[in-house]
């Protein structure tokens, strides 16, 4: 068995981090999961190539208390979230061209059209967006 990959946590990467609102990709994974530590780079390169989105790496074992009562059983667990609603939830392939779709068929959806992926996954991106910053 390898030993387990330190990740970084996540720092701001584009210049969507800045700004107010917009659209998050949030990654919640362990330093211990090698599949997650195999994402990382995927995950990073997906944050440049949308410098629009604010993608963010959240280790829910250091950052335990972001996750809450989240039982997040598979790794890599993505939620996306249009910046004021969660509208994703749940384990995801751990390729980047998955992600890719899945957020580009999020942000083409008509506003307003998605009931929005729960109140758990809401609760746990409010407390992701309060303690990431606006």
């Amino acid at each position: 068995m390898s030993s387990p990959a330190t990740l970084p946590p996540s720092t701001p990467s584009s210049p969507a981090a800045a700004m107010p609102g917009g659209w998050w990709a949030v990654c919640l994974c362990a330093a211990w999961c090698g599949t997650c530590g195999i994402y990382r780079p995927l995950f990073d390169e997906l944050a440049r190539v949308h410098p629009d989105v604010r993608f963010e790496w959240v280790d829910i074992e250091d950052e335990s208390d972001l996750a809450g009562d989240l039982d997040v059983e598979t790794f890599p667990t993505l939620l996306i979230a249009d910046g004021e609603r969660a509208l994703f939830l749940g384990p995801l392939l751990p390729q980047a061209p998955v992600l890719a779709r899945l957020l580009a068929s999020l942000q083409a959806a008509t506003p307003g059209s998605s009931a929005g992926a729960g109140q758990e996954a809401q609760g746990v991106f409010e407390r992701v967006r309060a303690a990431r910053g606006r």
